[in-house]
């Protein structure tokens, strides 16, 4: 018998068959993992699906809602509609990351429901951790994203805790991002199957984010097991000669149902949804005490007690200026009226002297004439429709004070400048849209028109060499003259004429500028 040698043809034969051997075996074991992958991520498809028709019908019964009583569950209804398309629009993107995945090993024919190469270890890396393009960090952020606004919407701890635990993105080596971890050198099988548990664990989250949604559309309804009495009064203050308007309701109302009234001892067959109208004749505060009536589902009547006050006041009425105790003759002098107990839109006022308008809650008066005082009268419409005068007040009529004259320009930052006095830059002097005027003393803010002005410049000799503009602006001869002057120089702008919203036109004061 020959001996077989290692390096025999003999012996390297055998050699070659046995590794044949082992690798085909351990082929066989892959093959059957591989299928067993596929066998998970036909399952969890199958949850997926039967997941989703649950959500759809928790969705269906909030349509419901929402089209029964919008007011109470269409906000409810809308954050259901969120959770559905940011559900829908992540598992599409998941399902295309699959397909991804599958066209890389498979080819452009592939077929994510019978994959060829299901032992590809590069598809699932190069599709989610490749440099660029790499969809593993998008895919967290997108999960991320999802988790925290769908657990925002749920008002269940226990089952927000759910959410944020089933959509977790730790990453499972502490060395490695959460996508690395997941999808890094793993077969392609492995990592399609992963991409539909994520796709299983987001229809979970929608379907615990939509039952507690569900849930909470009549969680604020109040169960009649505790009923109190409430008094409501449209003001607790009333004029006198008006009346005093209120109502009084259970806290937990049945719009089918009207419940019997009576007050300080006397029923109040009349009152409809508990309303009902007092006079007020008198002076003083008056107490309100009864009991509303109501019969339950036994049938037996039970009685639920209130009690309160109302006053009954003088007519009065507060007339305030906006700006001083004065008016001012020619311009707007805004005027604020309140009186307690009416809305405004019942309030009306007269002047004398002058012109008055209203502008929402405010009033606008404008003085006719200098030296004459403005009185204005306020009244009053009541609930009968009867106008009640309630009070009058005189305003002392004054002419606008001077001006102050300014130049205006923008700085080597572009912010607008106002200069009274002073030294200025000679290129802001150039480039100023010319002389302007207001009164700005922290009270009144009110612009006046430059008619004309006169500058005084002065050459070497010292003699003064006056320019006249008829306008706000510097004439020609004046911008050559301000060309000429150098730093340090002084001029002044005297003879300023303007003209005000009153209409008249007077001299205001002379500026001294510098040079800088």
């Amino acid at each position: 018998m020959a001996v077989n040698s290692p390096n025999s043809p003999r012996q390297k034969m055998i050699n070659l068959m046995y590794l044949v051997f082992i690798a085909m075996l351990a082929l066989n074991v892959s093959v059957e993992v591989l299928d067993g992958f596929g066998l998970v991520d036909d399952s969890l498809r199958n949850s997926s699906d039967t997941m989703q028709e649950r959500n759809n019908l928790i969705m269906e019964e909030l349509e419901s809602y929402n089209l029964q009583n919008r007011e109470k569950a269409g906000s409810w209804y809308d954050k259901g509609v969120l959770v559905r398309t940011m559900s829908d629009s992540l598992t599409q993107y998941i399902a295309r990351l699959k397909l991804q995945m599958v066209l890389q090993a498979d080819g452009k024919k592939a077929d994510i429901t019978h994959i060829k190469h299901k032992e590809d270890l590069e598809a699932a890396s190069v599709v989610m951790l490749s440099p660029v393009g790499g969809e593993g960090k998008k895919l967290r952020e997108s999960l991320i994203l999802y988790r925290e606004t769908v657990a925002g919407l749920v008002t269940d701890s226990a089952r927000r805790k759910i959410i944020q635990k089933s959509l977790g993105t730790v990453s499972r080596a502490g060395n490695k991002s959460w996508e690395a971890s997941f999808f890094e050198n793993i077969p392609l099988v492995a990592a399609v199957t992963l991409l539909t548990k994520i796709e299983n664990d987001v229809r979970s989250a929608e379907g615990e984010a939509l039952s507690s949604i569900l849930n909470s559309v009549d969680v604020d309804d109040f169960r009649m097991n505790r009923l109190s009495a409430r008094l409501i009064p449209e003001s607790d203050v009333v004029i006198q000669g008006g009346t005093y308007n209120a109502r009084v309701i259970l806290a937990a109302e049945d719009s089918t149902r009207h419940p019997l009234l009576t007050l300080n001892g006397v029923p109040q067959p009349a009152a409809v949804n508990g309303a009902f109208t007092l006079p007020a004749n008198s002076i003083g505060t008056f107490p309100l005490e009864g009991y509303l009536e109501i019969a339950g589902r036994s049938g037996i009547s039970k009685q639920y007690p209130f009690s309160g006050s109302y006053t009954v006041v003088e007519p009065m009425a507060t007339i305030a200026p906006t700006l001083m105790n004065v008016l001012y003759a020619g311009i707007d002098n805004e005027i604020t009226i309140s009186v307690p107990g009416f809305a405004p839109q019942d309030i009306n006022a007269i002047i004398s002297n002058g012109q008055l308008s209203r502008r929402g809650n405010r009033w606008s008066v404008r003085p006719a004439a200098v030296g004459q005082d403005v009185t204005l009268s306020v009244s009053a419409r009541t609930a009968g429709g009867a106008v009640r005068p309630l009070a009058s007040q005189q305003f002392r009529v004054r002419a606008l004070p001077d001006p102050t004259p300014f130049l205006e320009y923008r700085d080597t930052s572009g912010n607008v400048v106002s200069r009274k006095s002073g030294s200025i830059p000679k290129s802001a002097l150039l480039s100023s849209e010319g002389l302007k005027a207001a009164i700005d003393d922290g009270i009144l803010q009110v612009p006046f028109q430059v008619r004309s002005f006169r500058t005084v410049f002065f050459d070497s000799m010292g003699n003064a060499i006056p320019e006249v503009s008829n306008g706000s602006r510097f004439s020609d001869r004046q911008r050559e003259q301000i060309r000429r002057l150098s730093r340090g120089s002084y001029f002044y702008i005297s003879g300023v004429r303007a003209a005000g919203p009153d209409g008249t036109e007077r001299e205001i004061a002379v500026m001294e500028l510098r040079i800088n």
